[in-house]
């Protein structure tokens, strides 16, 4: 009976998640959202297609700069997802002069996506999150991979 019990759950856990044979960007498309709402690196996520309830599991905090933006993710972002839509969100947060505030909505609108963080929000081009940020250096991280190297010339000595 334990057993049966057991399998239940795990059955009834397994449908409230999906399958997962989408993954958590393929997702966001299937809203109207860009893949680069999240960074790259996403391990996986949860969502009630009834409620549009979700969670999305990073492995490590993720912090980034978008144009003049300070963005930090946590290992766990949550909120509620419709077409267009993202409220009730939890997990992110954008650093406005000296304070980190909270994202709480995302709508798109068009070509445009604008963030709130309830007193306020900023617009962006959807174009602007065609690709997904990485860790440590957001979109631009060919030039901030280029500014970390060193040139280091190869000597090269002949012995006549």
């Amino acid at each position: 009976m334990g057993f049966l019990c057991i399998i239940f759950l795990l059955l009834v856990s397994s449908g409230a998640r999906g399958d997962n044979s989408e993954s958590a960007y393929e997702v966001l498309q299937e809203y109207d959202f860009p893949i680069g709402l999240l960074p790259k690196g996403v391990l996986g996520y949860t969502i009630d297609r009834t409620t549009g309830k979700f969670s999305v599991y990073l492995e490590d905090t993720c912090s980034f700069s978008i144009e003049s933006y300070d963005l930090k993710y946590k290992p766990t972002i949550t909120g509620v997802i419709t077409k267009g839509k993202i409220s009730d969100l939890s997990g992110i947060s954008v650093k406005v002069l000296i304070l980190w505030l909270n994202i709480v909505e995302v709508t798109r609108q068009g070509g445009e996506l604008r963030l709130s963080v309830g007193i306020a929000s900023a617009d962006f081009p959807v174009s602007s999150f065609a690709e997904r940020p990485t860790c440590g250096c957001g979109f631009d991280c060919f030039t901030a991979t280029a500014n970390n190297l060193r040139f280091t010339p190869n000597v090269l000595s002949s012995s006549s």
